[in-house]
């Protein structure tokens, strides 16, 4: 930990390691130089066989044989989307498009037909690579139907036609890219009932990762099983680039499996586990289930979510090694503060914490944007090279995020100690974090919307012990009907991703409202704890 006594609630940047300005490009080339023949990336199959493999050197070669490829059909600047799960070819886009000077827009494959719409637009991405299909849902026939009405998008490319894919790389030459250069878009937060767009740069992306990956633990040769999703900054920042810029070796999943993830740990003698609260939950299951030989594990991360105590603890007990908690958000590239591996149980369990290095971390006003004093309450507030560039075409709520003096303010309530430990105490927002997963209620409220029988619609999170929490959609109806949850059910999920769907449904007659008629939502929150509500489920 870093040896601090604080003042007030402001925690200035520790100079310990190397603050560098790379790109992507330049940390793998580095680490081919490092690594050059050591295992960069191994594909693990559905039946937990291995598929294919690649060395660091045979990584970079075809990294670079892809970015001429997409070099000579997209100018530099353009942006490309990706729609996939868990596949070498993800990482390998990811890789290639940096490399050429594209910024890739991540894009989450439970999406529905409105959902990519929205994102393609929005991004103003010119091409789309995909997968034919994810868990049933039928990527290749949405993106067929949506890109029909989209002008903008001249492309549509399987990742798994390497004809088409690798195509023109005789001809494609690599532009010059700069650190600060934008590299990936990143959707979140969507207060109005759409997310934003966060524009991150290499930069933030590559020193971000190596930072939380190092003080994880990981090293040089160190094996690790991936299957955090992709399209967030977990899986292809903190995991794919953090690994590749140390040195390890990545065994990537198709998508998370908890067998096929305790068998990998138990076979390879992995040492690092990384995964929202949920993912850690059903890994600890399973290997008590199976009996796995876990004993190689010495450090277990997760964040994403409240982690709580009990879990902390089960890990230690199951897989050996208490869970070192991240906390950030996307628009932070995404991790701003960590636990270490040495800490006391108390701030493994009560705190998130204190900053990486070369990052600054104040507890601020909301309503004066003061530093407040060490133990006051106030918004989380972060400063360095991890800030985003800013939202997509969204001047005005970059400037609500970024202030005149480049703090991020991330929305979510928290106390600093003297130490610089910092614990969250609750959120500006109304962003519902179910098993690590961002959703916003203002979306999910505009779908409902659309239902011929409701007239208002609140949505809040209520405690979950699994999922830390899940999604209550409380309603009022315009009439006599009230249809039952199975149709409510099915009419959401042709419109939004099924980790949005609501668990519970309650009907209302009228509002717990304030004094400018603004609907209380806290207060259907503990009307709901306490019971006083008839919940149907589905």
């Amino acid at each position: 930990m870093y040896a601090v006594e604080l003042k007030e609630s402001y925690f200035p940047a520790q100079a310990d390691g190397v603050l560098e300005e790379l790109t992507i490009g330049d940390m793998l080339r580095r680490s081919v130089g490092a690594y050059g023949d050591a295992p960069a990336l191994r594909e693990v199959l559905a039946n937990g066989d291995y598929g294919r493999a690649w060395t660091y050197a045979e990584l970079l070669a075809d990294c670079e044989r892809l970015a001429r490829a997409l070099a000579s059909r997209h100018d530099k600047g353009a942006r490309i989307a990706v729609w996939a799960n868990n596949v070498p070819e993800w990482i390998l886009l990811e890789l290639a498009s940096a490399m050429a000077g594209l910024t890739l827009v991540t894009v989450n494959p439970s999406y529905q037909a409105r959902e990519l719409k929205y994102v393609l637009e929005q991004s103003r991405a010119e091409a789309l690579y995909l997968v034919e299909n994810v868990r049933g849902n039928p990527l290749a026939e949405i993106a067929r139907q949506v890109c029909a009405g989209l002008p903008g998008v001249r492309r549509l490319i399987l990742l798994t036609d390497h004809g088409a894919l690798f195509a023109g790389a005789e001809q494609g030459v690599l532009p010059d890219v700069a650190p600060r250069d934008p590299a990936q878009i990143q959707y979140t937060s969507g207060t109005t009932g759409f997310p934003k767009g966060a524009l991150l740069h290499h930069a933030g992306l590559v020193q971000n990762a190596r930072d939380t990956i190092r003080r994880g633990g990981v090293g040089p040769g160190d094996a690790f099983v991936h299957y955090m999703p992709l399209f967030h900054t977990t899986g292809c920042a903190i995991l794919a680039l953090g690994g590749l810029g140390v040195g390890a070796s990545m065994f990537l999943l198709p998508n998370f499996d908890a067998a096929l993830a305790a068998a990998a740990i138990e076979r390879e003698r992995m040492k690092f586990v990384l995964g929202v609260p949920t993912m850690l939950f059903a890994l600890m299951e399973e290997v008590e289930r199976a009996g796995r030989d876990v004993s190689s594990v010495m450090r277990v991360m997760s964040g994403g979510s409240m982690v709580a105590p009990e879990l902390v603890r089960k890990s230690e007990r199951v897989l050996g090694s208490p869970i070192q908690i991240i906390y950030g958000q996307t628009e932070a590239s995404p991790v701003i503060t960590q636990t270490w591996a040495d800490d006391a149980m108390e701030d493994l369990t009560t705190t998130i914490g204190q900053p990486l290095p070369h990052v600054e971390v104040s507890i601020r006003d909301p309503q004066t944007n003061e530093v407040l004093p060490v133990g006051a309450q106030g918004e989380i507030c972060a400063r360095g090279y991890l800030v985003m560039l800013g939202y997509n075409d969204n001047p005005e709520a970059t400037a609500k995020a970024i202030d005149a003096e480049g703090w991020l303010h991330t929305g979510d309530l928290g106390r600093m100690d003297a130490r610089g430990y910092v614990s969250i105490t609750g959120r500006v927002k109304e962003m519902i974090i179910r098993g690590g997963e961002n959703l916003f209620p203002a979306e999910i409220e505009n779908a409902m919307l659309e239902h011929p029988d409701v007239a208002e619609v609140a949505v809040v999170g209520v405690p979950d012990e699994k999922w830390g929490e899940q999604v209550a959609c409380f309603m009022r109806a315009k009439g006599e009907a009230r249809p039952d949850p199975a149709a409510l059910k099915k009419f959401i999920r042709e419109r939004l991703s099924p980790q949005k769907t609501p668990v519970y449904w309650i009907w209302v007659e009228a509002w717990p409202l304030t004094g400018s008629g603004k609907i209380q939502k806290f207060r259907l929150a503990e009307a709901f704890i306490r019971g006083d509500y008839d919940v149907l489920t589905a």
